[in-house]
């Protein structure tokens, strides 16, 4: 079995992984984590030297690799895989995946202390972020809203989200 978390940047799906591989002892998979394996550079680094376009599709190509096999995992997707390509089809049918719900506000809370490491948000003001994740979610939700299952992360606790996950793919 493979569930695969999704959502957007901030969301929880890193932390929520690891505790979530930890206690079903299922294999851990970052999505973000094994494109930088293989390539032996950032997600940065590649967006700086390659460009988007390139980064899409190396993450598809792990993304498909990871998907296709016989081993129970749970998988944390980047933020935005599930926009290209027909990669949320490909999740959809070849896994379980949790879209892991964050306000706005939640978001700009958590993001505004991470932005350096955030390449798609590094340059944007504190000022405009609110709007900046505003837009991107409106564009985004679309593919997040297809998957099998969404719980909302607002207020709650890591081992809070864990057992929601448990209880909805576990009934």
């Amino acid at each position: 079995m493979i569930i695969t978390l999704l959502g957007y940047m901030g969301s929880g799906k890193t932390h929520v992984s690891k505790i979530l591989s930890d206690k079903i002892n299922f294999k851990l998979f970052d999505l973000d984590k094994e494109i930088f394996r293989r390539n032996k550079a950032t997600i940065s680094e590649i967006f700086q030297s390659r460009g988007e376009i390139y980064f899409r599709k190396l993450e598809r190509e792990a993304l498909e690799e990871i998907l296709a096999t016989q081993e129970n995992i749970v998988l944390s997707l980047g933020g935005g895989t599930p926009v290209y390509y027909n990669n949320m089809e490909l999740i959809n049918s070849n896994s379980t995946s949790i879209f892991l719900r964050a306000s706005i506000n939640t978001l700009v809370e958590r993001l505004s202390k991470q932005k350096e490491k955030r390449p798609i948000i590094s340059n944007v003001s504190n000022e405009d972020l609110p709007e900046f994740i505003a837009k991107h979610l409106f564009e985004r939700n679309v593919y997040y809203n297809r998957a099998q299952y969404s719980i909302s992360t607002d207020a709650k606790t890591p081992e809070e989200i864990l057992q929601e996950i448990i209880d909805k793919i576990y009934l």
